[in-house]
């Protein structure tokens, strides 16, 4: 949809380093961002917000381990299904508050989303993705007989954890759904934590054991309902070379291509910036006009040409 914005929503909109990550706290710290995000859910542009999931995915786990003796344990796919619906429903709720509160005339709502993948994808070979508890040596090896089908890696000397496949966004199975929505004007929660992975195994679609990036799946959900804009929100102001060193710069604006070469020269590490660069250069290669990097606090000075860091074509 022309003039759509794809706003994806980093982890610390939602939660903070150092915090326990309670329900209360979540939901005070999307007020907070989606207060910031204002002037855009008042103004008239049609909005997707996907969000991350990781340590709200983390958690439920380690209950589907704890309750494991008195019920049937989930496969991920399901976990993944029951995250996005509870986070987006704290998003959508919050949303109706702020609405009304500034009288503000739209709708929200939360569509569980299903992102298709390769079942050959290189991603399966080498799993990169950690989720749930530590263990120790002893539970490890339990859990090696107890649960056969997981990939456990020690992650420091004697501690382990279960380490998943991050395979390539394909498709987004609603993507036409949502595009109807926004048309209608109302703002949708999507792609909650990259999307649930599925696959076609023949005729079934059958859920996959991996965990999807959301970065990358918010890009390609922006290209394929046609939005103008992908505004990617994080814990920096802008995008930065030699971050953290004494010679750090800010960068105001990058082309696709300079950022391509910044991200293979190793200024951009994969479990931080790197997703982010990746998504913003494929969405502005794949015809979309823009993709901003910013804050929370900053993003609609961003918008406005302000601040954050722009990435085009």
């Amino acid at each position: 949809m022309p003039g759509a914005i794809v706003i994806a929503l980093g982890g610390n909109a939602i939660t903070r380093s150092g915090e326990a990550g309670t329900i209360p706290q979540q939901f005070a710290h999307t007020a907070e961002t989606l207060e910031q995000l204002k002037p855009l859910l008042a103004g008239g542009r049609a909005l997707v917000i996907t969000h991350g999931s990781g340590p709200q995915i983390g958690n439920v786990l380690i209950r589907v381990e704890e309750g494991g003796r008195r019920v049937p344990t989930l496969p991920l796919d399901t976990c993944d299904a029951d995250v996005q619906g509870g986070m987006g429903y704290m998003i959508q709720r919050l949303a109706c508050e702020l609405f009304r509160r500034e009288g503000i005339h739209r709708d929200v709502v939360t569509l569980v989303t299903q992102v298709l993948v390769d079942r050959h994808d290189p991603g399966f070979a080498a799993p990169s993705k950690y989720i749930g508890s530590f263990y120790d040596a002893e539970r490890a090896a339990e859990l090696r007989v107890t649960e056969p089908a997981w990939l456990l890696r020690e992650v420091s000397p004697g501690r382990f954890r279960r380490v998943v496949p991050s395979p390539r966004p394909l498709e987004v199975l609603e993507a036409r759904a949502i595009s109807c929505l926004i048309e209608a004007g109302v703002v949708v929660i999507a792609c909650g934590g990259g999307g649930i992975p599925v696959a076609w195994d023949g005729g079934r679609l059958v859920g996959v054991e991996g965990v999807i990036d959301k970065d990358p799946a918010s890009s390609l959900l922006a290209t394929r309902i046609g939005a103008a804009s992908l505004l990617i929100l994080t814990s920096v102001p802008q995008v930065a070379v030699r971050f953290g060193q004494p010679e750090q710069r800010w960068l105001d604006r990058l082309s696709a291509a300079e950022a391509r070469a910044l991200l293979a020269g190793g200024e951009f590490p994969p479990g931080s910036m790197g997703p982010k660069i990746e998504a913003a250069a494929g969405f502005v290669e794949r015809g979309g006009s823009e993709c901003i990097i910013t804050s929370p606090e900053c993003a609609g000075a961003a918008l406005a040409g302000q601040g954050g860091t722009r990435i085009t074509l």
